[in-house]
């Protein structure tokens, strides 16, 4: 299996038992080893009372972002520590993509960043996450 292949499986496997990403209106767009994509399009709903995209909404994008990418090599992983800065606000109507890249992984730990942006490429927010590896898969890699 290819390092693509399994973290298109664990993804798939991920997606399956994720209900909070769907019912907020994320969107699985792609996962490659280290590395996912999610959008989200910006609804009334997602909005706070200054009328732009809840910082709540922005994280919980990028933070979904950050756990596929980290769970992209069949490894259960989750996050110790997360830190945003909002750049930009999100406004009605926008489609937020988010983009999370491994830069660092040593054992156990590992690091991402999380950039998050409009449809018209402007940075709304950038996260940073910190991952750790703990037991367990989500597929079971020996009956393939």
């Amino acid at each position: 299996m290819t390092p693509d292949e399994r973290a298109a499986r664990a993804s798939a496997a991920m997606w399956a038992n994720d209900r909070a990403s769907p019912w907020l209106g994320i969107e699985m767009g792609e996962v490659r080893e280290g590395f996912a994509r999610m959008t989200l399009k910006v609804e009334n709903h997602h909005c706070n009372g200054h009328d732009i995209c809840h910082g709540g909404v922005i994280f919980t994008l990028a933070d979904s972002c950050f756990a596929f990418a980290c769970n992209s090599r069949n490894q259960n992983t989750v996050a110790q520590n997360n830190m945003i800065t909002f750049i930009a606000p999100g406004q009605l109507g926008d489609v937020l993509t988010a983009e999370a890249h491994e830069t660092a992984l040593n054992g156990r730990n590992g690091i991402y960043d999380v950039r998050v942006s409009n449809q018209d490429g402007r940075t709304i927010a950038e996260m940073r996450g910190l991952s750790r590896a703990i037991k367990g898969q989500l597929f079971d890699e020996e009956q393939i």
